[in-house]
């Protein structure tokens, strides 16, 4: 059973960075796509950006040319970098896991999740 934990919210005002993170507890089967989402209270949670085990990224439209999503697998971390923050960025972040294990069971894990906060 993974354990995602992630890290790097915090206050920010407009315009400013952050770098999420996040490590699962052990190694990850391949083939998985991590992906970080976010849910801002009252919302329904969205999908935000991911990365599969090939190298492969998508993101949502309203994060593009700001957000990259990029992985260390030597670490079992995905990471998060978001700039050019806007107020509609606040919400608290999930990471996610899917993996495949041993080439034919699927499961899906989600982090705690961090808030981040847009605020002048």
């Amino acid at each position: 059973q993974v354990q995602l934990t992630e890290s790097g919210g915090g206050l920010v005002q407009p315009g400013d960075s952050l770098r999420l993170s996040c490590v699962a507890s052990e190694s990850i089967f391949s083939p998985n796509t991590f992906g970080w989402y976010r849910q801002a209270p009252g919302k329904e949670r969205e999908l935000v950006a991911t990365i599969t085990s090939g190298g492969s990224t998508n993101y949502a439209d309203s994060v593009k040319g700001r957000f990259t999503i990029s992985r260390d697998n030597t670490k079992n971390m995905v990471y998060l970098q978001m700039n050019s923050l806007k107020p509609e960025d606040a919400a608290v972040y999930y990471c996610h896991l899917h993996e495949l294990v041993a080439g034919e069971l699927d499961y899906e894990y989600w982090g705690q999740g961090t808030q981040v906060t847009v605020s002048s």
